[in-house]
């Protein structure tokens, strides 16, 4: 992948005053401490892995970033956001209908689970979750358009971007604690900061 931050490791930082020794045991557990599954079952989450794969392709990367491993720890812990829209079920039975919405969704489209599709076909029957183009009767009550964009993609883009490779991708430093910033005028970088090269 094409970044403009080639060459940026913000693990360089390691050690640091950019990172405290809080940062760097939240970045350890993140990295080495991947969760095996636990909530969802092989079916559900193969489902899922097929849709993070499409969402956020990492075609470049020999190990994607895992992000279905941490959704399924979230859910086997029951920690959510606090919160849920009006008439929506709470959070372990919202991912459970939304990724049998999807699969109904796929076997009614080309008559194969999602995760047996190809990537068009993939691409083509998520564009059409996320417009809401369904069938109401696989969804089991839930509002699907919902369930794409404040739940699944929100989620998945959430957690891609808690990875130090994402942040290199984009040239984030990492946390602002303990170090925080300086100069916070537009078009202004810390001595610290990535640098974009043309």
């Amino acid at each position: 992948m094409k970044t403009p931050y080639a060459g940026y490791d913000v693990l360089s930082k390691w050690n640091t005053p950019s990172f405290n020794e809080r940062t760097r045991q939240v970045l350890r557990e993140r990295l080495d401490g991947v969760p095996a599954r636990n909530f969802l079952s092989e079916s559900e989450w193969a489902t899922l892995e097929a849709i993070v794969a499409r969402l956020v392709p990492q075609p470049d990367r020999s190990t994607p970033i895992p992000i279905t491993p941490w959704i399924d720890d979230d859910l086997a812990h029951d920690r959510g956001e606090g919160f849920r829209a009006p008439g929506m079920p709470r959070s372990r039975e919202q991912w459970r209908r939304g990724l049998a919405g999807i699969d109904a969704e796929a076997l009614g489209r080309a008559g194969r689970p999602f995760r047996a599709l190809d990537p068009e076909m993939q691409d083509a029957t998520l564009h059409a979750i996320q417009d809401g183009d369904v069938d109401p009767a696989h969804w089991q009550g839930i509002d699907a358009r919902h369930f794409f964009a404040h739940v699944l993609l929100k989620r998945v883009a959430g957690l891609y971007y808690t990875d130090p490779e994402a942040w290199n991708e984009i040239g984030f430093g990492g946390p602002a604690s303990p170090r925080g910033y300086v100069r916070l005028g537009f078009d202004e970088r810390d001595p610290w900061e990535a640098r974009e090269i043309p």
